[in-house]
Formats: structure tokens, sequence, C-alpha cells
């Protein structure tokens, strides 16, 4: 795992671009603490920096930039390929020879052999890396299929830059970092920067799936080179006809193997367990395949309703791993909040970004490759959003707008806290975690369209363009694509929530957490040939009875008592609402002034100020509406 940067622009002496290459590679070191190295070709102007993180292959023999044998190719390249070993047996009997051991090596020497075309659909793993072709004198960008791994591009004037963080653009010197205001408005909305957006004007991601190709003083050539919706379509086509047994031997057979081949490094390993049915399904793979017990972590709380600690605690006893835990206090939870910005580089305002980095800290104490279970809501119908919201807009449909409007005027009334509290012993809902804010979404997508209430589920706020001043939101054509192309809201809340909140938020905060301590975090849940036979299969295999990831926990069963993990769904977050109310408070005055806010000029401060008068009062719960804003401040600050 590392950080790559580079760029291509005005030929220069090889000296003068490499060090340019090595500056925008040093400001990402926590990327890759083992090596460093950097690259040029003086004529083309082109140059790359590296910083390594050593898995595979310790020796010099994996250091990068890495030019192939027939030295055409150069790469500077992040990620792990799992099934190297398998494409290097076939190189090797066509005549490849190799210098080392390392998956970047293969990588190359395949592209050198079948060229990148057919490299890529062979590739099992997380990667994005830039391949520099002497012959046509060509950059391409590669980023993996579901946007594990991050990169950034940017055309100023002559220079087109890229980069595994914003941080190494911003070491080029015609990088001009001017804020964009629909992005800043699209990022009040969802508490992230949606792809292919970026805080900066001018910059971009570069979309899960895709690559980019550039000639010195020519535009770039976007295009996909995979897409979700086609691994839709097919498995819409050719759906899975087996029993619900067959179903889950499946499963188990690819799941497995893609852990299995997540498990391989020259370094210590083990794996996030949360106690949930993603990560508990995760480590009891492992554990199978391991003849002895494998590492597993877990951070808990004190505070009623954010501790999983005790349900990892009691997963790993009954799995037999070696689990080790820690219990973090408020103080040392706050304590990360400072470093927020610079860890994650771009504003970003999941709140669980904050025990995400702090578990991520201790088990880089233990081991430095991780195996995380993120992902299995997204293919398997895991949220709740996912049942409850069709179930809820399927019951309401037919009652009058006045109803709808008063039901929902009912609920808004009464502080989601009291609302909890209220309803605490009724049957089959008061143990539900969060109930009363739940039962505030609710109230939100009463008497809407499918499509609406989905979008009002995953906003923040729901009317960003009214905050930023000078901001207007653009439409993503994701959700046009989703609309009513796929049969039953669920499916289409899954596809969308796949190319958007997973790589956008999820994966981005595993990435910028882990990687801020130099530990590599591996998602088997979203191995592409999981993804297409999630997609192969029906949803009463995903969605059952109320419940998601049926299928899961099925096979998660087969290792673990049911007992261990039947319980409602949490999720991984602290009490930010009440710390905003104490022992935050000052430091979010400072960020939400009525001042600040004017003297800046990015927000209209009237409805943040409501919102944090309202917030303070007990009134509603404007957590994340607010994390948002003051996140970005934070981040304007750093900056």
């Amino acid at each position: 795992m590392c950080g790559i940067a580079g760029f291509l622009g005005r030929p220069g002496s090889a000296e003068a671009l490499e060090r340019t290459a090595r500056a925008m590679a040093d400001a990402m070191t926590r990327r890759g603490p083992d090596d460093a190295g950097s690259w040029a070709d003086a004529e083309a102007g082109a140059a790359f920096g590296h910083r390594r993180l050593s898995i595979i292959d310790l020796s010099r023999s994996g250091h990068q930039p890495m030019a192939s044998a027939n030295g055409r190719f150069v790469i500077c390249y992040n990620g792990e390929v799992y099934n190297a070993p398998e494409m290097r047996s076939e190189l090797e009997a066509a005549g490849s020879v190799f210098r080392g051991h390392s998956d970047t090596e293969v990588l190359l020497e395949s592209i050198a052999l079948h060229g990148l075309d057919a490299t890529l659909p062979k590739l099992i793993g997380m990667f994005a890396f830039a391949l520099w072709d002497r012959e046509r004198r060509e950059l391409t960008l590669v980023r993996d299929r579901l946007g594990i791994k991050p990169l950034y591009w940017a055309l100023f004037g002559s220079s087109f830059l890229f980069g595994s963080e914003l941080s190494a653009l911003e070491q080029h010197p015609d990088f001009t970092g001017e804020i964009d205001r629909a992005a800043l408005t699209s990022f009040l909305r969802f508490n992230y920067v949606p792809a292919p957006q970026c805080i900066y004007r001018g910059v971009q991601k570069l979309m899960p799936g895709y690559r980019l190709t550039i000639s010195a003083g020519g535009a770039p050539r976007i295009e996909a080179w995979w897409s979700l919706a086609n691994v839709r379509d097919r498995g819409l086509a050719h759906p899975f006809e087996g029993s619900d047994e067959t179903a889950t031997d499946a499963l188990d057979e690819i799941l497995g193997d893609a852990v299995g081949k997540r498990m391989i490094a020259d370094v210590p390993l083990g794996a996030f367990l949360s106690g949930g049915v993603d990560s508990s399904t995760v480590a009891a793979l492992m554990q199978a395949r391991s003849s002895t017990p494998v590492r597993t972590f877990t951070i808990g709380f004190d505070e009623p309703g954010y501790n999983e600690a005790e349900h990892a605690k009691a997963v790993a006893a009954h799995l037999g791993t070696d689990h080790t835990e820690f219990y973090v206090t408020a103080a040392e939870a706050q304590a990360v909040i400072p470093d927020l910005p610079s860890i994650y580089d771009e504003p970003f305002a999941d709140a669980s970004q904050i025990p995400t980095f702090l578990v991520s800290r201790m088990t880089r104490e233990h081991v430095t490759v991780a195996l995380s279970g993120d992902g299995g809501d997204e293919l398997f119908g895991g949220y709740n959003r996912y049942f409850q919201a069709p179930s809820i807009l399927s019951r309401t449909r037919r009652l009058p707008g006045p109803a709808l409007r008063a039901g929902a005027g009912l609920i808004r009334s009464v502080p989601p806290a009291r609302l909890s509290r209220l309803l605490a012993g009724v049957p089959r809902i008061g143990g539900i975690p969060m109930l009363g804010e739940k039962l505030h979404k609710i109230a939100d997508i009463l008497g809407r369209s499918p499509e609406d209430a989905f979008r009002a589920l995953v906003s923040q706020w729901q009317d960003p363009d009214r905050l930023v001043i000078g901001g207007r939101e653009t439409v993503d054509p994701v959700w046009k694509e989703a609309a009513g192309d796929l049969e039953g809201f669920a499916a289409r809340m899954q596809f969308v929530d796949t190319l958007t909140y997973l790589p956008d938020d999820i994966l981005t905060k595993v990435d910028r957490a882990s990687m801020a301590v130099s530990l590599e975090a591996r998602v088997p849940m979203i191995d592409h040939r999981v993804v297409e036979f999630a997609w192969s299969l029906p949803q009463h295999l995903k969605i059952r009875g109320g419940e998601g990831k049926w299928i899961l926990r099925q096979l998660l069963c087969r290792h673990v008592p049911r007992d261990l993990i039947e319980r409602p769904k949490m999720g991984f977050g602290i009490p930010i609402e009440s710390w905003l109310r104490g022992p935050l408070r000052d430091w979010a005055e400072d960020l939400l002034s009525e001042e600040r806010l004017r003297r800046d000029g990015w927000f209209d401060p009237a409805p943040i100020r409501a919102c944090w008068e309202e917030h303070l009062s007990g009134r509603r719960n404007w957590q994340y509406r607010l994390w948002g804003v003051m996140m970005f401040n934070a981040w304007a600050d750093r900056r």
C-alpha cells in the first residue's frame, strides 16, 4: 500500500522534475513510510513520485517507480493484486523473467506482455496506478472497480497533475487551490464530496472503474473499463436459480476465496471485528482458513448505545481468535478531532471517522494489514432504509396529504431523545438504537416519491443551495440512471449507494484513517466476484422478513451461534450529539459563530445558527448537519 503522485508538463532537467515529484510524494509519507522513489522522463516532462508501505516483497526488488523488463513502461502503483501468484505463473510459462516477487512487477510485466486492455479484467484487487508508455509517450491513470483506492487529477495550464491525496497536488508549483462552491454545496448535503467532484475547482476524482489517458499538450480521454451497471444488467438477465442452501454454499465459496486471497502478506495481519454481521463473517472465514488464532481488534466506549465491544468479544471467544480490545474515553476520542482535517485531506464529515481512526491506530500497534467487513450492507441489503423505507411508503401512499403532513408534524414536535424514552417499552420497536432519530427520518419521507424519499434519507441538509453563498448543486447522473431503470426501490437504493456512498464515504473513511497510521485495510466483501454474485441473487435472498443481509446471516450462522449476532443494527459512531452540548461546545461555538460565518463568506449564517440553537436547547438533534459545517471550517482553517 502506497502513495503515488506525479505530473506531465513542460520538459526540463530530470533533477528538477524529480525534485518536484519527490515533494509531492513526501507530502504523503504516512501512506508509505518504508521507502521512497522518483523517476522522470526529462524530454517528455513526465515525473513520478512514490511512497511505499512494504507488504509484499519487502526487498529493494519492490522499489517504485518501476520499469518493465523491456524498458517500455514505467509504473507508479498503489494497491494489492491478490491473484498475482497465479498471474505470475502464467507469465513465467510465457517466458517472463522476474527480479523479485512483488505484485507490482507482476502487474507491470502483464501489461508489457499482454497490454493494459487485456490485463485489467484479470486483476483481483484494489489499486490506483499511473503508467507511462515510453513508446507512445502517453500517461494512463487507472482506478479499481469499486473505488477502494483514491486517485485525484487536475489540469492547470499545461501541467497535468495526479496523486493519491490532495496534499500531493498542493506541492506542485502550478496548483491553485480555489474552493469550488458547487462541490461545497454537495458536501453539505452528503457530508462528503461526491466523485468526480473535488473541493478544489479544477481538480477531479477519477471515478471507480475508469481510466484516463493523456499525452503532452493533449486533452484527457476518460473511459470506463468496468461498469457496475453492466454487472447489474447481467445479474438481472441471468439470475441465480438455486435453492437457499446452494446459494449460501456458493457465497461461502466465493467470499471464502476472496478472504483467503487477502490473507497473503509478508507482514503481520489481522482483522477489524465490531461484532456485527459483516466483520464477524470476515473474521470467521479467516479463522476457518488459519491454523493459528487470527488477530482481531475492536474498540469500545463506556457510553450506552455506542458500545459493540462486548458483542465483538463474544464472537471472538467463539471463533477462538487472538482478540484485542481497547476502551476509549471521551477525552481520547475528542483529542483526535483537531487532526481530522489533515487525516482526511479533503473535507469529510462522517462522524464515525473518529472511531475508525482510533481502531486503526490501535490495530497498527500489532499488525500492518487488517481485513475489514465494509461493503456488505450495500451488496446484501443491510441498511435499514432498504427495507423500512419501501414498507413505510407502501403503507402510507393511499393516505391523504393533510394526514401525512399532520403525522410528520406530530413526530417532529417531539425531540428525538424524548421519543426514544416514550417508546422504550413498546414491543418490537422499543429496543431499536436511536429510535427517535429514525422516526424523525421517517417524518422527512412521508408523502414523497421513492427517489425523493431516498435522497432525503441520505441527505444532511435538504436544501444546501440555500446555505452556500453562490453555490449551486450539480445533478448527479447516477441518481437519474437508477431512477426507474431497476425494478424494486430497495435494489435502486443499493445500486446508487454502491456507486456513491460506498466509495465516497465508507471506503474514503477507511482508507484515510488506516493510511494515517500506515495500516493497510483490505475489503474482501467487495471483491468484484462477490459483487457480481450478489447482483445475480434475487432480492428475497438479501432482504427477508423485514431483515437485511439474509444470506450473509445464513453463512455466518455456519460458524457462529445465531444468538450472538441477532440484534438490532448499530452504527459505528460516538455520542457527538451530547458532546456538542458539553465538552465540545466552546470549540463548536467558535466554528459556528455568526461573526466567523459572515467573515468567511461561505455560508448564510441564519439557518446554521438556528440549527445550533435548536441543538443546544435539546429540541432537535442536528449533530450531523452541524458536524459537516464544522468539519469544513476546521479544514479551511488548516489549509
